[in-house]
């Protein structure tokens, strides 16, 4: 896991060497575990471990190539999570996935599954991106693994692929509001 030095220092990557040893000085000093007011041995521990890192010009510049990888992370994600149609795409994903494995089951009921291969292929969606869509169905109890490891819709699946399939068309809903 990604430790952020700078944050851990609170200092500014473009901190000069006189800067970051008077913040290490001031923070050693704050959270030594000697100091009965304010001592804090995890702390310390971080501060140290950041401040060895930092002050070494050769270990500085390695941390400088994953600290910006990581600022590339950070922002792919930030602009991935503002993008809705993100969630609208994943929506559509998990309603096909719910429907193929609805008809797999309405066809037969005695071998409902379908395999890993199978589902990407007939998704359309590449096995990364599929992990996420069966962890989450399979997290809300709308899928599982049949004995044989295929996964096939349950009754809460099948039950949910209805109202969702209702909302969606207008007509569907007109005729039950009139048999009413």
């Amino acid at each position: 896991m990604f430790i952020d030095y700078y944050e851990t220092l609170e200092i500014s990557p473009k901190a000069n060497s006189e800067t970051i040893e008077r913040i290490f000085r001031y923070f050693a000093m704050r959270y030594h575990p000697d100091n009965r007011e304010t001592g804090n041995e995890t702390r310390f521990s971080e501060i140290v471990e950041a401040h060895n890192t930092l002050r070494d010009p050769v270990k500085r510049a390695q941390y400088d190539i994953l600290y910006r990888e990581h600022l590339g992370l950070r922002h792919e994600l930030t602009e991935e999570a503002r993008d809705a149609r993100g969630l609208a795409r994943d929506s559509v994903i998990q309603a096909n996935l719910l429907n193929l494995l609805y008809v797999r089951r309405r066809r037969d009921v005695n071998s409902p599954g379908i395999g890993d291969e199978e589902l990407e292929r007939l998704s359309g969606c590449p096995r990364e991106h599929l992990e996420f869509h069966l962890w989450y169905l399979k997290a809300k109890g709308f899928i599982g693994r049949t004995e044989n490891g295929t996964f096939a819709i349950t009754v809460e699946g099948i039950d949910h692929a209805g109202t969702m399939s209702n909302k969606d068309r207008p007509d569907a809903t007109r005729l039950l509001n009139h048999a009413e």
